[in-house]
């Protein structure tokens, strides 16, 4: 499974940014797919995560300001970023696992077998 990230940018604190992943995971239906983010000298964390269902989870950092969806026809991964922070800065991946997972959060990077190269997302 090949992943790739686009749409990462630089935006001042306040503004929009989408970013998008396209894979060739096949059904892109079965697969849980999943955005992580990484800062400096940071861990990896989850930021948001969907089901084969359509269920998504959030982050409690980004719940309210983040969307995450999927169009299983163009197999299409998207997040739709609003109300961005400085704190928001970091490489932004995207990620993709057969799952299935249960909880309210998403789950951590160490569930998911397929990653994509990253997408740049400066706050400033």
């Amino acid at each position: 499974v090949q992943l790739v990230e686009s749409g990462g940018g630089l935006v001042q604190p306040g503004g929009s940014l989408r970013l998008s992943c396209s894979s060739n995971a096949y059904p892109h239906s079965r697969y849980c797919m999943g955005w992580f983010r990484q800062a400096p000298g940071k861990e990896r964390e989850p930021v948001a995560e969907i089901d084969s269902d359509g269920a998504a989870r959030y982050a409690p950092s980004v719940q309210g300001r983040f969307t995450i969806s999927r169009d299983t026809a163009t197999n299409l991964l998207t997040l739709q970023m609003d109300s961005l922070k400085s704190e928001d800065t970091a490489m932004y991946y995207c990620a993709a696992d057969p799952g299935p997972y249960a909880g309210s959060t998403p789950p951590p990077a160490a569930s998911f077998t397929y990653w994509g190269q990253g997408t740049q997302v400066t706050v400033s």
